[in-house]
């Protein structure tokens, strides 16, 4: 009897060490969120490059391919939980930057909450907190620019220790 509860207690410490599907929030989800008044969806569209993640590493939805009609093609990685390839429709939903996918992003609606003037880089996230990123047209990015959007995510109860390179 004393083996088999030593043995359950091992298998317990050894599921404690295993990684799982990531619960980490990025936010204050008690925080207020916004998204972008003045987004243009057809300026948007185009090829970007993750610059910060909560998934730390993560390739991210690279090509946004605007269709003209309220949506867009989106390709490259999910990093929203475990990273995975990404294809999928994402729809413009609301006033300002506000988006849906139909599969990826963890099934969360889409926040832009902030892209400079000139599109070059963008923030990012969701009101839940489990999902947030900086994308970027220009690697690395301009310093003053990835300054303002970490800004942004901060302003937006983002934790920036948390959202990383």
């Amino acid at each position: 009897m004393r083996q088999l509860i030593w043995a359950l207690i091992g298998a317990a410490a050894l599921a404690s060490c295993t990684p799982g599907p990531s619960t980490t929030n990025l936010r204050d989800p008690k925080a207020s969120i916004s998204s972008a008044s003045l987004f243009d969806a057809a300026r948007f569209g185009g090829t970007w490059q993750v610059v910060a993640s909560g998934v730390p590493g993560c390739a991210g939805a690279q090509k946004w391919v605007w269709d003209g009609t309220g949506g867009y093609q989106v390709s490259g990685i999910d990093c929203a939980g475990a990273a995975k390839p990404l294809a999928d429709r994402v729809v413009l939903t609301g006033p300002g930057g506000r988006l849906s996918a139909r599969t990826g992003f963890g099934g969360e609606p889409i926040f832009v909450m902030w892209v400079d003037q000139d599109y070059r880089i963008a923030a990012l996230g969701t009101p839940s907190g489990r999902w947030g990123m900086i994308l970027s047209r220009q690697t690395p990015a301009r310093p003053d620019l990835l300054k303002a959007a970490h800004e942004v995510l901060d302003f937006n109860g983002y934790d920036l220790a948390k959202v990383s390179p």
